[in-house]
């Protein structure tokens, strides 16, 4: 979603929008697969009639999967309280801000420019704990360990290395999300898929970041907008037009109505 089918103001274009609901009316499954919490992209499902197509959303980078038909959860995988106790251990020691999802709230012991941009891309209010263990006193989805680009990636080095048990991805420079081990957007595809007697080949995966690679490299036809990560770019069968000039609808108009 962000990135890629968002503009950067955080919206759907019309012709985003109507090439969409033209997929739909064809029969086209149409996902919306992202590593925000499942609240965040309810309004843009909505906004996309994906509950009158019967259609699904993968959140927390696949660790969710939602049916818009009922809003029912098929599937959830969650990181323990020990796991996320962890996770914040270690940041301490790495010095970076961690944050997790609680009760519909952002939860972190620190502020950081890099939470105020979660909270304004999710819309979730943030509460700021004095002791966060004793805040995360139970399971929560997922958590994202935050601070400047180039020293998150050392960091992200020194995470896969200490944790090869969870499943590790940058959705934005400043973003490291930590999911359950086995966690990512092709695999809560795959499930989807399965459900839905749909085949590999028949996947069109859409994105721009490391945590879409999995889905684009597993699809049938993976696509990357212009604008996507420059270390990734020759990643993807397809690059389009960048999130600000429509390039969903590019997709659209190419592989599923087939217009030159």
């Amino acid at each position: 979603m962000d990135d890629t089918l968002l503009t950067d103001d955080h919206t759907i274009s019309a012709h985003n929008t109507e090439m969409l609901l033209k997929a739909q009316e064809l029969g086209v499954y149409v996902v919306l697969a992202s590593g925000r919490p499942t609240p965040a992209m309810t309004k843009y499902a909505t906004h996309l009639e994906l509950q009158r197509f019967n259609s699904y959303m993968l959140s927390y980078n696949g660790a969710v999967i939602t049916s818009m038909k009922d809003n029912s959860t098929l599937f959830e995988q969650s990181l323990t309280k020990e796991e996320i106790h962890k996770l914040y251990d270690f940041s301490i020691a790495q010095k970076v801000h961690i944050i997790t999802y609680i009760n519909g709230k952002i939860i972190s012991e620190t502020d950081s420019p890099y939470i105020d941009i979660e909270t304004n891309i999710t819309g979730m209010p943030f509460e700021k704990v004095t002791n966060f263990k004793a805040a995360v006193n139970t399971s929560a989805i997922k958590c994202i360990l935050l601070e400047e680009p180039s020293y998150l990636k050392q960091v992200e080095t020194i995470l896969k290395k200490e944790m090869p048990d969870k499943s590790i991805a940058t959705s934005k420079p400043y973003f490291l999300e930590v999911t359950h081990q086995g966690i990512d957007k092709a695999e809560s595809i795959k499930r989807l898929a399965a459900k839905l007697n749909i085949h590999q080949e028949e996947i069109i995966a859409v994105g721009n970041a490391g945590n879409d690679l999995s889905m684009v490299e597993y699809a049938g036809l993976g696509v990357w907008v212009d604008n996507v990560t420059p270390e990734l770019r020759d990643k993807a069968d397809v690059i389009v037009a960048s999130n600000n000039n429509d390039g969903v609808a590019e997709v659209v108009e190419r592989y599923i109505l087939n217009k030159a």
